[in-house]
This record gives C-alpha cells, structure tokens and sequence, in this order.
C-alpha cells in the first residue's frame, strides 16, 4: 500500500510539472512549483479522504463519503485562480487559461489519487494539445480573423492636423478600426485613442514609425493588447 501511496504521490507530481514548465515557457504566473504543489497536494487530500473511510467508519453506523475531502478541493482552488486573472489598463482581461490550468492541475491531482492513472494521463495530454498544439494549427487553417491581434493606440497631434491623414496612415498598413475616441487637452492639442485590428506578421515597431511620420504628430503610444 505504501509503494502506491508514493506512486500516486510522485505521478501527481510528474503531471504537474508538465503543466508549470508549459506555463513557465510562455513566462506566466503559474510555474513549475506551484503547480507541482496544486497537484501534490490535490492528489494527498484525495487519498485521505478515500482511505479515511476505510479506516475510521463503522459499518452500518457511520455514513462516510470517499470523496468528501476531494470535492472541497474544486472549489478551494478557485482562490488561487482568482489570483492570477489580472484586468490590465486598456480593459483587458488576462491570466484566465492560467488559471484554468491550476484548476486542471488540481483536477489531474484528484484523479490520480483515486487510482485513475490513464485519465490523467490522457487528460494532461488533451490539455498540453490543447493549450500548445491545437491552436497553432487553428491560426493557421482558420480565418484571417484569428491571425489578427489587437493594438490600442494614444496619438497626440496639433489642432491644426487634418485626423484623416492618420485613418489613411492605417488603411495603407491593411489594419482595421474597431474604435475610436477623440478628445482635445488643455494645450490645444487633440488625442486620438484607437483599438485597431492589425496583422501578426505586422511588427509594432513598423506600426508606431508608420504613424510617427504624419505631419504634425506630437506623440504616439502603441501597445499590444
């Protein structure tokens, strides 16, 4: 029973270390330790809960359930997801396939610690293909939508600046406005905000020298969203 113990405790382990080094590749907040912990320590309360029946109900007194312990688990690891959604200044919401990925590493905890070593095997594999692979080949057979990023953009100009002349700046780039806000400062001065629909093969560098060009143009900010 011991040997088991450690296996389950030591696949857990394995399984959420594929899931950090996935995250910690694409440099985001989930990395390899905590997930391995998410999951250890998923997979340990799994067998507690289990072997807890067994060891501490009476039969025919006691009414105990082998996955009491785990259930609470589904939603616990919800704070720590919560943690990693960040709402960044340009209203953009991120960290949510972060922190589904703690909840699948929890989940793959869960399982190999009732015994269901192929499901979480095939269930990691599904969430790496998921995640790595199948997107890549989506962006590349789908639409050109999916091939397209959006950019926020800040453009200060002088009054005296004809605005057209930068909307003719971005059809030339092949780039489309999803929305605009205009407003004038205090110096006399006009700042256009813009969310623009732009290609990924196009560079931001390209984009900001492109726009720096027009006449009259004081200042421009461009961010990828």
């Amino acid at each position: 029973m011991k040997e088991e113990f450690l296996l389950r405790l030591i696949m857990a382990l394995f399984l959420g270390l594929l899931i950090g080094i996935d995250r910690q590749l694409r440099n985001k907040p989930l990395g390899v330790k905590t997930s391995m912990v998410i999951s250890v320590a998923s997979c340990l309360i799994t067998i507690v809960s289990i072997e807890s029946v067994g060891q501490y109900s009476i039969p025919g007194h006691t009414n105990m359930d082998p996955m009491r312990l785990a259930a609470q688990i589904v939603s616990g690891v919800g704070f720590l997801g919560a943690g990693v959604i960040l709402r960044r200044s340009n209203d953009v919401i991120s960290g949510l396939t972060t922190a589904s990925m703690v909840w699948a590493a929890s989940g793959l905890g869960i399982a190999v610690g009732a015994g269901f070593y192929l499901e979480a095997i095939a269930a990691m594999t599904l969430i790496i293909l998921a995640v790595s692979i199948f997107p890549y080949f989506i962006k590349v057979m789908g639409p050109r939508s999916l091939r397209q990023r959006d950019l926020s953009i800040k453009i200060v100009v002088d009054e005296s600046q004809e605005l057209n002349q930068i909307f003719k700046e971005i059809k030339q780039l092949n780039m489309k406005v999803k929305r605009v806000k205009i407003k004038d400062l205090e110096s006399g001065r006009q700042q256009l905000e813009m969310v623009i629909l732009a290609s990924e093969k196009l560079y931001t560098t390209d984009i900001y020298t492109s726009l720096k060009k027009v006449k009259q143009t004081v200042s421009v900010e461009v961010e990828s969203r």
